[in-house]
């Protein structure tokens, strides 16, 4: 499992712990922030996963960061759309069938606040070879999750690539 902006690592980390195939998961977490990253590896050691589940400090746009860690059986981009160009998010979603193994799934968000980029997402997980399994956004919310699964082919993996730069800030909008 591989966690762009990893965040505090929640997501990641607390059903690592308690799930009955937490046993089996290895992740990689990436946050630049480094009081995020700091309380994503003492939770992980609080919660005994510490060796399953690697926070690295870094920018989590730089691929090269993951060369030992794809590809993986699920990539989370969770609050990364909403703060990253149009044409970023394209980019970024491009360089998927690179990260993931084959079947591999992605889960993403984004805020849905105009202009709602979330059709054109969908689209570029479409174009990248991948079937959407889910797309949520509950009534009276202004974010929406997506879940697609690589079913095209494999790519290979581009460690020298860059795959956005943050120009957002999540409320408002690019």
């Amino acid at each position: 499992m591989v966690s762009l902006c990893a965040g505090q690592g929640r997501d990641v980390i607390d059903v690592v712990a308690r799930h009955p195939r937490g046993p089996s998961v290895s992740a990689l977490l990436v946050e630049l922030d480094p009081a995020l990253a700091a309380f994503a590896r003492a939770r992980a050691a609080e919660l005994g996963v510490a060796d399953r589940v690697r926070v690295v400090e870094g920018d989590a746009s730089q691929a090269s960061l993951y060369a030992d860690a794809v590809p993986a059986d699920v990539v989370l981009l969770c609050g990364i759309f909403g703060n990253i160009s149009a044409a970023d998010i394209t980019r970024t979603i491009g360089a998927m069938p690179g990260f993931c193994a084959a079947g591999g799934h992605v889960v993403w968000t984004r805020h849905r606040r105009p202009p709602d980029h979330t059709p054109s997402i969908r689209a570029d997980f479409a174009a990248a070879g991948f079937t959407e399994l889910a797309f949520e956004s509950p009534d009276g919310a202004i974010f929406g999750v997506g879940h697609h699964r690589l079913d095209g082919a494999t790519a290979p993996f581009d460690s020298g690539q860059r795959l956005f730069q943050f120009v957002g800030d999540g409320w408002n909008p690019v």
